[in-house]
């Protein structure tokens, strides 16, 4: 078991495990797997997922520093750009399918194709580009895609008591508290995410945005490593402890899984019109909406060595929306057979990851790339 977790760990595939087993537990014992979701759903998506964001956010930042692949304004605004232009186009689809469809229950339903799958799509731009420049342009696009959909539904959180003073002031506690241990300077990050983290995570509760997006503010005042400039070497983690990736490589991980563990068990029937309409968004919709923000951008640039072949092979990583998806619909719709439609729909977005790995084969994109040499 043990020879089994660590190939699962370094190869980046915990999403993937969760989200089989979690479809092999809610079709086969419904009734103890929707118990143990419950049970998990409020600490793994509102505390163990802001691991995941400060992490990849971490990656966008030292992307932007002198080298980096997001270095210089015209670098950086531009995957923010293409995740407005992402979101415009599949809500754009999904409203259309939905009134074509004459299902104005649905309508309600649009934040749901905000989301992109964080852990997937991370996993997949890894696998098919490693440290490739397209990967921050990436993650950068994914964490402004799905702080939108968070915010759609974070001023909706019945379950949050709203105190926007005293959240404001835990979040300028938490800026306080992370300022002065970077003068301390303590020999691993833990002070950081334990200390300012909780005060942030409060905050953010309090003020009645989304818990999970409470420790990327505070990401930048971290210590950071720049990565080495060589593309063509996988760089592992930093092996600091000081380091981010270092402290969460592990913990990131185990999060990931849990977080498709109990998102992603769903029946797998009762599919219907939102169904198509959520799988159309996220598949036609995203990816056309990227394409076209970034193509009508003047004065924006692309990463150095992303071209349109690499760039087409992302808007399409982009589609999944899958476990993200899920989550959101759970805040959108009560229990009942639309939220069913919605979130087989969200579950069939893994589709894209096929869609993407055909396109970087065809066009020799990523990995690929030495398809177009041959």
């Amino acid at each position: 078991m043990s020879r089994f977790w660590r190939f699962v760990l370094d190869h980046r595939l915990a999403v993937p495990v969760g989200i089989v087993v979690a479809l092999v537990w809610a079709n086969a014992r419904a009734e103890s797997y929707f118990e143990f979701a419950l049970d998990l759903a409020f600490l793994v998506n509102n505390v163990g997922m802001a691991l995941f964001f400060a992490l990849i956010t971490q990656e966008v930042i030292e992307a932007m520093v002198p080298g980096g692949a997001l270095h210089t304004w015209r670098r950086a605004v531009l995957p923010v750009v293409a995740a407005l232009g992402g979101t415009i186009g599949a809500i754009g689809v999904y409203q259309a399918c939905v009134h074509l469809g004459d299902e104005p229950l649905l309508t309600a339903g649009w934040p749901i194709v905000c989301a992109i799958d964080g852990g997937f799509s991370y996993f997949l731009v890894r696998a098919l580009f490693g440290r490739h420049r397209a990967t921050p342009f990436l993650l950068f696009l994914v964490i402004a895609s799905n702080a939108i959909g968070l915010l759609t539904i974070g001023f909706h959180q019945p379950e949050a008591p709203v105190h926007p003073a005293a959240g404001v002031s835990a979040i300028a506690a938490a800026f306080g508290a992370t300022l002065l241990l970077a003068r301390s300077k303590p020999r691993t990050v833990w002070p950081h995410l334990i200390v300012s983290g909780t005060l942030s995570w409060w905050g953010f509760w309090w003020s009645g945005l989304h818990p999970a997006l409470s420790l990327v503010p505070l990401v930048p005042f971290l210590p950071h490593a720049p990565r080495g400039l060589n593309l063509l070497a996988d760089e592992g983690p930093h092996n600091s402890p000081r380091h981010l990736e270092h402290a969460l490589r592990v913990p990131v991980q185990l999060v990931l899984f849990l977080f498709a563990l109990v998102n992603a068990g769903i029946l797998l029937r009762g599919y219907g019109s939102g169904t198509w309409a959520v799988l159309a968004a996220a598949i036609v919709g995203r990816p056309l909406g990227i394409l076209a923000a970034v193509g009508l951008s003047r004065g924006l640039r692309l990463p150095s060595q992303v071209g349109w072949r690499d760039l087409c092979v992302v808007a399409l990583i982009a589609s999944i929306g899958l476990t993200f998806g899920l989550f959101i619909a759970t805040a959108v719709f009560p229990v009942g057979p639309t939220l069913m439609e919605v979130k087989v729909g969200a579950l069939l977005t893994v589709a894209g990851s096929l869609v993407a790995t055909t396109a970087a084969w065809f066009l020799g994109a990523g990995r690929f790339g030495s398809r177009r040499t041959a």
